[in-house]
């Protein structure tokens, strides 16, 4: 991993769950919420990292990782206060793209995506699941139709092909969340994109 090396404990103390049976409980709710309802919008609460991480993405962080998980940073979020942080309240590994079950940053930052696993046909829950930082989650944009979703719903993706070629995948390729601020959507890879 690149960047400073140094931990510094002043911060990755800092902003985790106040009260960890609740805040997770109700992080783990909506973020299974968000996945099985795509295209929906949940609000998130109860942690927050240190920049660039969202409110949103240091609470999926918070729920969804353990010493067992590990994590990649792509870009701005490959820092050292957010590697302690997610260090010190996970214990998540940090690992190369290849490596992840989770990645975290920008989509630009994600690029190419085709180095995260999807999985294997024995295995196929063995993918990564991608958090994706972005400056806009509203209910408009791309139109998204499968399993969770009564007719259709609608989702401000950062762009369409790679969607579309990942569900093409199916049982195969990655799942994502997208935060933005305190708020998070869900893309399964079962999830039809146009």
């Amino acid at each position: 991993m690149m960047g400073d090396l140094s931990f510094d404990s002043s911060r990755a103390l800092e902003g985790g769950f106040a009260d960890v049976p609740v805040h997770s409980a109700h992080a783990f709710r909506a973020a299974m919420e968000c996945m099985a309802r795509p295209g929906r919008i949940e609000d998130l609460a109860g942690g927050q990292g240190p920049e660039p991480l969202s409110v949103a993405a240091s609470v999926l962080l918070l729920t969804l990782c353990d010493p067992e998980t590990p994590v990649h940073l792509a870009g701005d979020h490959d820092a050292g206060p957010v590697r302690d942080w997610i260090t010190f309240h996970t214990g998540a590994p940090l690992v190369g793209a290849r490596e992840a079950m989770f990645a975290l940053g920008t989509w630009a930052a994600l690029q190419p995506v085709d180095r995260f696993a999807i999985g294997t046909p024995e295995y196929p829950d063995r993918a990564a699941t991608l958090i994706v930082e972005t400056d806009r989650l509203e209910a408009d944009g791309a139109v998204l139709t499968g399993p969770g979703i009564r007719d259709q719903a609608a989702l401000s993706l950062p762009e369409v092909a790679a969607f579309q070629a990942n569900a093409r995948l199916f049982p195969l390729g990655f799942d994502a969340f997208f935060t933005c601020g305190a708020r998070v959507a869900a893309l399964p890879r079962t999830t039809k994109v146009r």
